[in-house]
């Protein structure tokens, strides 16, 4: 299927009712009602504090693929991009019905719906989900190794979001959406089975080259047998993370959303037509590894007094996201002052050598909050636009 049909296909089916950053159980539920029509919608547990984790079947094909999303409860673009698949996979005239005729899919939209109501990474027993793959202390994850354990998937993807700081290699370009094949042992061994996440992954950057070239990364692939890829990977089911991570200005995220749809109709898409065998692995490792080379906002050539010594550095701003009468703000907070060569700001401004003040009228300094700086008498908003 041609880029061009499937970016037609997400303009088409965009679900409305979900934009911006924080999306929870109150926002899905209403789909989830429409879509019984069409799928098998069930509550397949409830979080610490009782909320319901729901979940979706659809399909009838004997290639099952289990996909989660908002296991951390800030990390929302994924969970946009299924309700947009979904919209489409409904379409009969979409050109996808060889997905739902092939494979059977599990979804749940939204693992820790207290983290997503709070938008915190961590549950409300402040464990994180994706460390507890093992011990399995929490019900959200024992919702998750049940539904395992009893669907047998053959393909997991592992649906998450990824900072602004993410640079697709050490280079000034964004890791818009990042993979990774994680590993089975501590030897990082490329095995059969990862062979065939890899060979998958590389099907999706491949589309995706051709829609933002070089902003695709991957993971370091260290092994952690707590995290929960690594654990269902270890049990020989291939299995894949998905990062949405930020383009240009769109702090949003409905830009990346996108993205991470084209990489959600192209797998599955592949797994629907194909045996997938693993022999295609290799483009994989083309994908440069993902690094931290951005800031928010850069600040460049501010001088700073140290020591009774003049010194020219640079000021690396960090977004801080709040939850704020339900909706997300980005409040800017000062995360390093020094030299910034190699690190690239999603905004810059050149202080040209002069100081750059705090509403107190001194230097800024490390752990700065305000929605504004001082340079020359002059207030510069730090604020997005």
């Amino acid at each position: 299927m041609k880029l061009e049909v499937i970016r037609d296909l997400f303009l088409k089916h965009q679900e409305p009712s979900l934009s911006h950053r924080y999306i929870t159980n109150n926002s899905i539920k209403p789909l989830l009602d429409k879509l019984e029509k069409h799928a098998t919608v069930e509550t397949i547990g409830e979080s610490v504090l009782k909320a319901p984790i729901y979940s979706l079947k659809m399909g009838y094909g004997e290639k099952r693929i289990l996909m989660w999303s908002q296991m951390h409860g800030n990390e929302s673009t994924t969970t946009k991009a299924v309700f947009d698949l979904l919209n489409t996979l409904l379409d009969n005239t979409s050109g996808l019905n060889s997905i739902l005729e092939t494979c059977t899919l599990y979804i749940i939209p939204i693992l820790n719906p207290d983290g997503a109501a709070a938008y915190t990474r961590i549950n409300a027993n402040e464990v994180d989900l994706n460390r507890d793959a093992q011990n399995l202390t929490q019900p959200e994850s024992q919702v998750l190794r049940a539904v395992f354990n009893s669907f047998k998937p053959h393909f997991c993807y592992n649906l998450h979001g990824q900072r602004t700081i993410f640079s697709a290699g050490t280079t000034n370009k964004l890791a818009t959406v990042s993979f990774l094949a994680p590993a089975q042992d501590e030897s990082c061994t490329v095995t059969p089975n990862r062979k065939k996440a890899m060979e998958v992954i590389a099907v999706m950057n491949k589309a995706l080259q051709t829609l933002i070239p070089g902003g695709v990364g991957v993971y370091d692939d260290s092994f952690n047998f707590n995290c929960v890829g690594d654990a269902f990977q270890c049990e020989n089911v291939p299995t894949i993370l998905f990062e949405a991570g930020h383009y240009p200005q769109d702090y949003g995220r409905d830009k990346t959303r996108e993205f991470i749809y084209i990489s959600y109709i192209t797998s599955l898409k592949y797994i629907s037509e194909n045996e997938v065998s693993g022999d295609q692995f290799a483009p994989y490792f083309e994908i440069p590894e993902n690094d931290k080379c951005f800031y928010d906002i850069i600040i460049r050539n501010a001088k700073f007094v140290v020591n009774s010594e003049e010194k020219i550095m640079d000021i690396g701003i960090l977004y801080q996201e709040k939850l704020i009468n339900d909706r997300i703000e980005f409040l800017p907070k000062i995360d390093k002052i020094e030299n910034l060569n190699g690190f690239y700001g999603h905004k810059e401004f050149d202080a040209k050598g002069l100081a750059v003040q705090g509403v107190d009228g001194n230097n800024v300094q490390l752990g700065y909050e305000n929605v504004f700086v001082i340079i020359n008498n002059e207030k510069t908003s730090l604020l997005l636009k």
